[in-house]
């Protein structure tokens, strides 16, 4: 989740930026038909059902432009949306609710989007032990923001970047030039209370894996009859995550293979954004 203190300056930093990309000296628009500061209100409206998510980072791009903005929640963070509903009622400068717009929604209609779909799988897991885990496919400039709408719809957040875990893929193993030396070198280069984790394709790279003392196996691109295979192989000696393009199309295969982790790319680079509109602009007292 957004840390209050320490994410909201970076957030405020990335808001900056994708708010300098869209103005880079001013609203032309804008400006050609508001010589002034009139007040104005504007409404949220949602165009699609979903889970809303992205509220404060909606709120806050209007802030940055000018603080004065008054907004009027009718919904929370991470409620469900039906198409038609007013969500919110923002109030201010009305060059500022022009100016700040598209920035807001873009910021709110792709975390809502990824907090929907990531809902949606979740809910496909219902039953099962395993957890739904997010990835570092994100987009530039936005990981921040993508991560935390992971969690607000039920997702497990895996490393943040390359600084927070060790996680050797294949290009890693063949690097240190094999499974075994691999773990090895990252167990001699990590203090004891990282976990190293691992990538492996078949059952002979889970079993060296296995004796290296790897902590996290994933099981990469594996038919669900060989992850539990390996699941059983492991036999609990380490914890499992599998991966390999698993989408709400097929994430219903892994369930009965008792991994412990399913990771989906799919939650951030490939989930449709949440339509959602301000509408009904207009001046008042």
């Amino acid at each position: 989740m957004l840390n209050p203190v320490t994410d909201a300056v970076n957030a405020d930093e990335l808001i900056k930026m994708a708010l300098k990309e869209d103005i880079t000296s001013e609203d032309v628009t804008t400006n050609a038909v508001m010589s002034g500061y009139v007040k104005g209100s504007v409404s949220l409206i949602a165009k699609a059902d979903g889970i809303i998510c992205g509220l404060h980072v909606f709120e806050r791009t209007f802030k940055i432009l000018d603080g004065n903005t008054r907004f009027e929640f009718f919904v929370k963070e991470g409620d469900e949306v039906k198409s038609g509903m007013k969500l919110a009622e923002v109030t201010g400068d009305i060059r500022v609710l022009l100016s700040g717009e598209r920035t807001a929604l873009n910021f709110l209609q792709r975390m809502s989007g990824i907090a929907t779909y990531t809902a949606k799988l979740v809910k496909l897991l219902k039953g099962s032990k395993t957890k739904l885990l997010d990835t570092r496919k994100t987009t530039p400039n936005m990981r921040l923001f993508e991560k935390y709408a992971v969690k607000v719809g039920g997702g497990v957040n895996h490393r943040y970047n390359l600084s927070d875990g060790i996680l050797l893929k294949d290009n890693h193993i063949g690097a240190a030039g094999s499974v075994k030396r691999a773990v090895e070198l990252a167990k001699e280069y990590s203090p004891f209370v990282r976990k190293v984790e691992i990538e492996v394709e078949n059952l002979e790279m889970c079993k060296e894996a296995v004796e290296a003392g790897a902590d996290i196996i994933m099981l990469d691109n594996m038919s669900p009859a060989q992850m539990k295979e390996a699941v059983a192989l492991i036999g609990g000696r380490a914890l499992t995550e599998c991966s390999g393009n698993v989408t709400a199309e097929n994430i219903k295969n892994i369930i009965d293979t008792g991994v412990d982790y399913v990771s989906s790319g799919a939650l951030t680079h490939s989930a449709p954004i949440l339509d959602l509109s301000l509408k009904n602009l207009h001046p008042v007292d």
